[in-house]
Formats: structure tokens, sequence, C-alpha cells
């Protein structure tokens, strides 16, 4: 047993079966033994790579967009540009590049990084300087936001529920006879209170914190304007067990390592974006990465750098943008303020379109 699944099966045996939010959040976030908290988890070194840490054409992609969107926008000078979940700061420090060929948006930006992990700070601190942190998005400025959260909402805890013969049971991690832990079900405390009909076996997911988080963003861009680009894996309105565990590149028993394994779920995009209208934003359609990015002109952009001399950057196209690789599995959703155009890439929503 790792030291965190031992203060986990002691926490179970005084108060009982866990929900699994509740477990999530202490294998990411406990401060003496949580994995964010502990270590550098990216990269080939660690445990798993995101399309920034794969080439600086994604970042230069995602920066270019959000620069188009600043200038559709009339130039707001200050403004705060953010990122959720900032990991090394890799996509950050791209994005800064990026933008620094559209005259004064650099020196317009005021750039703030929303991070929990103490570790992970300091990392970032290493890459682009004293920058300012937050705890959370609650803290963003009242100003213009441009904001991008890259493989953030999917390691955000997660409830999970099963459809028995009498009604939605709630899964929990418990202990087996041999003082292990086990998933068990336990009685969901809101019976069947919004959870969708479905056959007997089903499971659904809920995530309680994602949605709050992007109408917190989406306020301050409905007030004062911006644009906000989530990128994740997953899909919409999705259903059925994505909780999973990566270690050393490799999947593994969500129960195994405590601590020690990344764990996430699938992002159900169709919530986030409700939440975004809900707090006055519109709306882009769920795209796939690949498609985004190729809209964008990622292609043309991973020619020039292998003309250059960058032996790599057709082999993170391909990565980056192929359907059997991460071009069909992410996906991306934006969110702007209403007087504004559509940002790159991006669709409306149907639904969305003929009220701006």
């Amino acid at each position: 047993m790792t030291p965190l699944a031992r203060l986990i099966a002691a926490r179970i045996r005084l108060s009982g079966p866990m929900r699994l939010d509740e477990y999530m959040r202490l294998c990411l976030l406990h401060p003496e033994h949580g994995y964010y908290a502990t270590r550098d988890p990216f990269g080939a070194a660690g445990d798993f790579t995101t399309a920034p840490e794969i080439s600086q054409i994604f970042g230069e992609m995602v920066g270019l967009a959000l620069a188009q969107a600043w200038l559709d926008q009339g130039r707001p000078a200050p403004f705060t540009l953010a990122e959720i979940g900032p990991g090394r700061g890799t996509l950050m420090a791209d994005i800064l590049r990026a933008i620094r060929v559209v005259p004064g948006m650099a020196e317009a930006a005021r750039v703030v990084l929303v991070e929990a992990s103490p570790h992970l700070r300091r990392v970032q601190r290493g890459r682009l300087g004293e920058i300012a942190h937050l705890d959370d998005v609650s803290q963003l400025p009242q100003a213009p936001l441009f904001l991008v959260a890259n493989e953030f909402f999917d390691a955000l805890p997660i409830r999970q529920f099963q459809r028995g013969a009498q009604g939605w049971a709630e899964r929990v991690v418990a202990l087996d006879q041999d003082g292990g832990l086990e998933m068990g079900l336990a009685p969901a405390p809101e019976g069947d209170a919004g959870l969708p009909p479905a056959a007997e076996g089903a499971i659904r997911e809920t995530c309680p914190e994602a949605a709050p988080i992007v109408a917190q963003v989406a306020g301050r861009i409905a007030a004062h304007g911006g644009c906000a680009i989530l990128i994740d894996y997953g899909g919409w309105d999705g259903q059925g067990d994505t909780f999973q565990a990566l270690r050393r590149h490799r999947p593994e028993d969500v129960l195994a390592n405590p601590g020690e394994a990344d764990l996430t779920a699938h992002v159900d995009f169709a919530p986030l974006a409700l939440a975004a209208r809900a707090a006055g934003a519109r709306v882009s359609r769920m795209a796939r990465q690949g498609d985004w990015l190729l809209r964008l002109g990622i292609a043309q952009r991973a020619e020039r750098l292998a003309a250059a001399g960058d032996a790599g950057a057709m082999a993170a196209l391909h990565r980056l943008t192929a359907p059997d690789e991460m071009g069909h599995l992410f996906k991306v959703l934006a969110f702007w303020a209403r007087h504004a155009p559509v940002p790159a890439g991006f669709e409306p929503l149907d639904d969305d379109a003929d009220d701006a």
C-alpha cells in the first residue's frame, strides 16, 4: 500500500465508504502525498504527455487564436491573459511568444496562472519568471479576459452513479475483507434527482466543480469582454465509466497506487456549454482538436518548420491532428463576449447563432 492508500483506508474505517470525488481529490491534491503536490508528471520521464509538450506549434496556434479574438474585440488594454491548470508553463510560454508578433498585445497582457499545486507553481516560475498565481478562478480580475484551459477539466473530481433495479446508487471506495481498497455501491443521497432514465447497469458521471468554474469565467467575459478556449478529451452528453489511472504512460487500476498515478475522466462538454450560456456568453459547437487546428493553419506552419530543418514537425502534426492520435479524442469548446465575432476556427451553436 502507498502511504496515501493507508491514510484513505484509515478514513474509510473511521467514517465509512468514500465518494469518488473525495478519493480523487485526495489522490491528486493531498498536500503531502498527492500526485500533483509531489512530482512533475509531464513528458517522457513522467506519466503522460500533453499537447504543448509535443510541439511548440500547438501553443502557437492557441496563441494566435486568442490574438485574433483580441483584435476582433478592439484590442482591449490592459487585459487578463490566463491559463487554468498550466502544467509546466509550456503552453503559456508558447502563447506569449506567438502574441509578440501582434502589435501591442504582449504589452497589454496581464498574465495570471490558476494553479493549486505548490510544486507546479515553482516549475512555472522557473519557466516564466515571477508570474502571478491565483488559487481559483473566483480571483480572476474584473477585466477583459482571454483564457485557455488545456487538459484541466479531465482532472477535476467526479462522482459516479450506477443504475440498479431499484434506482440509482453511487459508486464509492470501500474496504475489502483484507483491508484493501475496492469499489462498492451506496445509496445515492439525491436519489434519482438530476439523473436521466437509463437501463439497469448504466453508469453516469458528474463533475460538480466543472460548471461553476465555467460560470465564473464566462461571467467575467460576459461583463468585460474576452474569450475562453477549453481543450480536453471527452464528448457531448457522455455516459459510461471513463474514470482511469495513468502511471508511467500506461493505464492501471484506479485503486492500485493512490497518490502515485494520474486520475482523470472524460469531460462532458454539454453542461459546460450550458453553464457558459447561462452566465451570458456565446458558445461554440464542440470541435475535434484536429479539425480546429487544421482550420487555424497548423499544417502550413508544420511544413514551414520542417522546411527550416525541424525534423519533428510533421510527426508532431500527425500526433496532434490525426484521427487515430489526439485529433479526434480531444475536443475544443469556446465561449466569448456576446457582442464579438465568432473566434477563429469555431462555429456557434445552432441555438445560439440568432440571439447575439
